[in-house]
């Protein structure tokens, strides 16, 4: 294994698959491991994978190849999603030491150890998914500004096209003293924004035993007790199924001193037909009626929807039913996905399935529209005042930050400025896609991290979150001029 007991992670997929690497980093890193890059060369490779990107085989197989490259040596093990889906064919790449499912995982450091080095043949250690049932929490370090929560694994939904419960198991979670108690850790660290992440977030408590019935063991109760928390400016939600943002979610949002406005619901199809074949637990209707409460109390909000084109069955009909839905409802940006058959889901077996060529022109599509739609939603924003929480990295001179209702700022690099809450205005869209914008105070008045919520005085008014007529997406309209674009990755942190 060598005397320096290095070890280097990659992390493929989600928010949740990075926080996991950052627990998994922390207990190598407990058992004499230190972290270094890819590139010096590590005793140990750890790749975490993903078994929601359509090449999920062919990223695996080329990352374990890089390893061999940059250190023959090194021992290489694999973990995540697509490493419980499929232990024993990861195990037959060449150069794979060690795979571990999804509760072994947390255990690595003991199965290094116990197998001592590098192994003729890969070796496969995994439990049946039904078995999992411990919940480990997790969150991330690498990022002095915003850190990924993991307060919820696993799902019971059982959607006809995901792999997810076959990879992570049945819904679970920790307590909410359990959690409380990690993100005053967090904050201590001197991070301002933690992101609630999980595979099912919004089910977060449900299977929870409680001592008494006066204990909210659910999310609701959950961002209560973080709201009342000191030391950290802004909490986000990464993602709710639409069928548990509940109108009390939706009101205390509205209402708390550090929930960001921000909601990303997943759709997957504006057709109810659809919506039904593929199992999931709403109709457009309760979609539409979600989007409008949210709007209605924060005007000002950001909406993000997740899509996937080319289910099997969907149909020209079905799928301009979507264009049209997204369309009609005030959602500011999407994720569009590509189907892709998974093994052992009930999608794979359902007859008419969609040309992958027909499916990437309707991604392509709906790409568009949301880039029309994220412009018409920052163009509206132009002119007010909202707090941006600034972050440490500097390109040509200029820092980012985020907005509590997730635009993307620009502005000259201060180093005053990192880690940072300050209220600014908001006024013009770059070249990038980033609004620029002037800093209301200078740095030295940044907003302390208790405060995290723009004085009175800069809040955007009720009349300033809806989009002028002249900004509004037309039911015909869905392309922009290339000069207008918002490249899918600027500006839009990827979903659970």
């Amino acid at each position: 294994m060598g005397r320096s007991r290095t070890a280097a992670y990659h992390t493929l997929g989600c928010k949740l698959n990075f926080a996991e690497t950052s627990t998994l980093a922390r207990s190598l890193e407990e058992a004499g491991y230190a972290r270094v890059r890819l590139e010096d060369r590590p005793d140990v490779f750890v790749l975490n994978t993903c078994s929601v990107t359509e090449n999920a085989d062919k990223e695996c197989r080329q990352w374990v190849r890089r390893f061999q490259r940059i250190n023959p040596e090194a021992f290489v093990a694999v973990v995540g999603c697509y490493a419980q889906l499929k232990p024993q064919e990861i195990a037959a790449i060449p150069g794979v030491d060690l795979v571990l499912g999804a509760s072994e995982k947390f255990d690595l450091a003991a199965h290094i150890d116990q197998l001592g080095g590098k192994q003729a043949e890969g070796q496969a250690i995994f439990g049946a998914i039904k078995e999992v049932k411990r919940f480990v929490p997790s969150h991330n370090e690498a990022d002095r500004t915003r850190t990924f929560l993991k307060v919820q694994d696993g799902c019971d939904y059982f959607c006809s096209f995901c792999t997810i419960p076959l990879a992570r198991g049945r819904s679970r979670s920790g307590t909410i003293a359990e959690t409380v108690a990690i993100a005053e850790r967090i904050a201590a660290s001197g991070v301002q924004e933690i992101v609630l992440t999980g595979v099912n977030t919004g089910d977060f408590g449900r299977h929870a035993v409680t001592s008494s019935a006066v204990e909210k063991e659910n999310f609701l109760g959950l961002i209560e007790a973080l709201d009342r928390m000191e030391g950290i400016a802004r909490f986000r939600i990464s993602s709710i199924e639409p069928n548990l943002c509940s109108d009390a979610i939706i009101r205390f949002v509205a209402g708390s001193r550090r929930f960001a406005p921000h909601f990303h619901m997943p759709l997957q199809s504006g057709s109810d037909a659809l919506l039904q074949r593929m199992r999931r637990r709403y109709d457009t209707a309760l979609y539409a009626e979600r989007v409008h409460a949210i709007k209605q109390l924060m005007p000002h909000a950001c909406i993000g929807a997740d899509v996937i084109t080319g289910t099997p069955g969907e149909t020209e009909e079905e799928f301009l039913k979507t264009h049209a839905f997204l369309r009609s409802i005030p959602v500011d940006y999407l994720h569009v996905f590509t189907y892709s058959e998974r093994a052992n889901t009930t999608a794979v077996r359902m007859d008419d399935s969609v040309p992958i060529e027909v499916r990437r022109e309707r991604t392509k599509q709906l790409r568009i529209l949301s880039n029309k739609l994220h412009r018409a939603f920052l163009d509206k924003h132009l002119g007010t005042t909202r707090p941006v929480l600034f972050e440490a990295e500097e390109v040509d001179g200029r820092m980012l930050g985020f907005t509590d209702n997730y635009v993307r700022v620009s502005a000259p690099y201060d180093d005053a400025l990192v880690n940072t809450v300050v209220p600014v205005s908001l006024d013009r869209i770059d070249g990038e896609g980033h609004v620029t914008g002037t800093l209301i105070v200078p740095a030295s008045h940044a907003v302390a991290p208790s405060e995290g919520v723009v004085p009175a005085s800069h809040a955007v008014a009720p009349s300033e979150g809806v989009a002028p007529a002249s900004h509004a997406v037309a039911p015909s309209e869905g392309v922009v001029p290339a000069s207008h674009a918002v490249a899918p990755s600027e500006g839009v942190v990827p979903a659970a």
